[in-house]
């Protein structure tokens, strides 16, 4: 009988590869790396001050390092969330979309918004609040999530 055989070597290693990427636990790989986004996000806000593409927030009119007040509550708002294919992070607390995209608040029923400014009372067709975005990842965050993703990986190889 004539014939072609193909061999092929090193599937003994493919397979095992394989069989170790079966057993990668990807909720815990996500769950992880939700919780670093997490982390990642209340440091942007408690200390880097700055937007994840590092721009510095717009300081407020009375001099108060941007997102003082709320800051601490933004950041304790910030939750995450994951399943085995999504690692999710952000906040539930209704004003932390205001802080993310800005807002411009006018009054409804009077003619003039009024509220206590620097120890003064000031009237205002409206008030703008920029925009200071806290959430989203930066290089550096991209570079550490990446660096975790292949650490966590490797565990099974």
């Amino acid at each position: 009988m004539t014939g072609v055989a193909i061999v092929i070597e090193g599937v003994d290693v493919a397979r095992a590869r394989l069989a170790a990427l079966a057993r990668l636990e990807f909720h815990e790989l996500m769950d992880g790396l939700a919780r670093m986004g997490q982390q990642q996000t209340q440091r942007r806000i408690e200390e880097e001050k700055t937007s994840p593409e590092g721009a510095r927030w717009k300081p407020t009119v009375d001099g108060r390092a941007p997102l003082f007040v709320t800051g601490e509550h933004l950041a304790r708002s910030i939750d995450h969330s994951a399943s085995a294919t999504q690692a999710k992070w952000g906040s539930g607390w209704i004003g932390a979309r205001v802080h993310q995209f800005g807002a411009t608040i006018t009054p409804k029923t009077a003619r003039r918004l009024r509220f206590e400014l620097g120890g003064k009372t000031v009237f205002a067709k409206k008030s703008v609040i920029p925009a200071r975005p806290y959430l989203g990842v930066s290089a550096q965050n991209a570079h550490d999530l990446e660096a975790a993703a292949a650490k966590f990986i490797e565990r099974y190889f």
